[in-house]
């Protein structure tokens, strides 16, 4: 499989190219800044260098040309203000899943986040964050072109992967590791039945492939 992943350079990002290019697939990671391309190389991903606030459709959905599943797995970061939070957790959402539909790409996968709600209430700028997370969402499951699958995963760990999940539409809150996370994400690209749904992620007792064949229906 060919797969493209919005914001290559994120921490998950990372551990996701070097997941897939492990197993065989062709990854490309879309980046803002030339000199993270060798961070990208180094796991086996191929950088594609473009700016999700400035592009336009057109020129994401060059990127995407080929591609089977696209992941969107952007944000605008610790340390960034309300406005970017709106201008890439919500409007590059919005632009990648354009682009996808504009090139046919139908697997999509969202990274979005637990308690993402388009009316979350509050004036903070995590309490902004949910927000535009969460008219992400509502902007993808309205996208009939794309088979869709939006994982919520709880708080980030940096600690080690043990591969044991909870993945389910409501799992309460809980933390789970940067590289649990990615696991599940290789599992979904591959996994089409996860179409459709909106699932929430924690660590739990379920080997991650049993988990994702579980929420599928297999």
């Amino acid at each position: 499989m060919r797969i493209v992943i919005a914001g290559g350079h994120g921490q998950i990002a990372l551990r996701l190219e070097r997941l897939l290019a492990g197993r065989g697939d062709e990854v490309a990671g879309i980046i803002r800044h030339r000199e993270q391309g060798e961070d990208l190389r180094t796991v086996g991903a191929e950088p594609v260098l473009c700016d999700l606030e400035s592009a336009t459709v057109e020129q994401v959905a060059a990127h995407l040309q080929g591609a089977d599943a696209a992941v969107f797995a952007a944000g605008a970061g610790p340390g960034s203000g309300a406005a970017r939070k709106d201008t890439v957790d919500r409007g590059a959402a919005v632009l990648f899943a354009d682009a996808a539909v504009r090139t046919g790409v139908r697997r999509y996968i969202v990274v979005s986040s637990m308690g993402a709600d388009a009316n979350h209430p509050g004036d903070e700028v995590f309490d902004a964050y949910l927000r535009a997370k969460g008219k992400a969402d509502e902007y993808v499951r309205g996208q009939s072109a794309l088979d869709w699958t939006i994982l919520r995963p709880g708080a980030l760990t940096n600690d080690a992967g043990t591969g044991l999940v909870r993945l389910e539409a409501s799992t309460g809150r809980g933390s789970i590791p940067r590289d649990d996370v990615a696991a599940v994400l290789a599992e979904l690209v591959d996994t089409s039945a996860t179409a459709g749904l909106t699932l929430e992620l924690i660590s739990g007792s379920t080997p991650v492939s049993v988990a994702v064949k579980s929420v599928a229906g297999n």
